[in-house]
């Protein structure tokens, strides 16, 4: 029998988020949004019970987009973005003001979001179905990329 082969794929998402950088030394200590986009890859072999509706598949786009969008975009797409650490009355007034204010303990950068974008991720994905790759893009210009590989 031939050996099934591992196969990649890739669903692509893109959402809008406000964010603000504490303690930053330039201009992104201030609020602002960007328009950002997801690229989430991640890898397995094709079905092959031929029972199944998914047959040939790794796994269904739309199942992948499902999880991604309960896991990320319903989350951060039209938020409000900001670190723990501002005092308690600013945090309680932004939270009076706007509908959508999420406070994390980390400080809200593309390269720590996308970490924590793949941890609620890929603890949702199937059996068989492992994340490889998200690229996280904040401009045209700047993206951060998380790799399985080198987060073992």
């Amino acid at each position: 029998m031939k050996k099934l082969p591992l196969i990649r794929i890739t669903k692509e998402f893109k959402f809008e988020m406000a964010h603000a950088l504490k303690g930053y030394d330039g201009p992104c200590q201030n609020i602002h949004g960007h328009s950002y986009e997801l690229k989430v890859t991640v890898s397995g072999n094709p079905i092959i019970d031929e029972n199944n509706p998914k047959l040939g598949m790794v796994m269904d786009f739309g199942d992948l987009k499902k999880i991604v969008k309960e896991a990320v975009m319903d989350v951060f797409d039209h938020a409000l973005v900001l670190n723990n650490s501002y005092p308690e009355g600013v945090s309680a007034e932004l939270k009076k003001t706007f509908d959508k204010v999420i406070f994390l303990d980390y400080q809200p950068t593309s390269e720590l979001m996308v970490d924590d974008f793949a941890m609620r991720i890929k603890t949702k994905l199937p059996d068989g179905v492992l994340l490889k790759y998200l690229l996280l893009r904040e401009t045209v210009t700047s993206y951060a990329e998380w790799f399985a590989e080198e987060n073992c």
